[in-house]
């Protein structure tokens, strides 16, 4: 008899990441002003967008992952070749 594994889904992960996925965008849009200030003052707040832009990427990219899972959509296995 073959036992099938069944992956356990991340939902806490979907919800926590998609949360503060919104919560970022939602404070990027109602404090663009501020954002876009800072952003142009020069010097070291150059390091600014750049910060920014990674830690959107990560938080968007943890609830991306977890939201496909949720779904059960999985990368394909690379399968490995017998010599």
């Amino acid at each position: 008899m073959e036992r099938v594994l069944v992956k356990k889904r991340p939902y806490k992960k979907f919800f926590v990441f998609g949360i503060l996925s919104t919560t970022l965008y939602y404070l990027l849009i109602t404090h663009q002003e501020l954002v876009k200030e800072l952003c142009s003052k020069g010097k070291w707040y150059a390091l600014f967008p750049i910060i920014t832009a990674f830690v959107f990427s990560y938080v968007h990219g943890n609830f991306t992952d977890a939201f496909w899972s949720v779904l059960g959509i999985e990368p394909k296995k690379k399968r490995k070749e017998v010599k």
